[in-house]
């Protein structure tokens, strides 16, 4: 059984930091895309950054050269949260595209989030 526990979350002051993690466990064989997804009250989730098994990375505009995505070969994604805003303020959740075995197909799994709030 694979699960995405995160950690991280807290309350920061406007202008602070944070750094999330979320490590992959149970029955793997590979990660292909690791990502942070984000939902505040009364909105959709969206799509904060996301890393892929090459390193190569994408980021939601909003979040652009405050927050950098990294993940290490233990299956573990962090995202550093610098120079946050109160707009940030969300629950944030650890997403993952990854095989179980080596012959079965990839399959998309979530963590159960956590919460981080700015205040300003």
């Amino acid at each position: 059984q694979v699960q995405l526990v995160e950690s991280g979350g807290g309350l920061v002051q406007a202008g602070g930091s944070l750094r999330l993690s979320c490590a992959a466990s149970g029955r793997i064989f590979s990660v292909n895309v690791m990502g942070w997804y984000r939902q505040a009250p009364g909105k959709q989730r969206e799509l904060v950054a996301r890393i892929s098994s090459d390193s190569s990375t994408n980021y939601a505009d909003s979040v652009k050269g405050r927050f950098t995505i990294s993940r290490d070969a233990k299956n573990t994604v962090y995202l550093q949260m610098n120079s946050l805003k109160p707009e940030d303020t969300a629950v944030y959740y650890c997403n993952a595209d990854l095989r179980e075995k080596s012959w079965s197909g990839i399959h998309n799994y979530w963590g159960q989030g956590t919460q981080v709030t700015v205040s300003s």
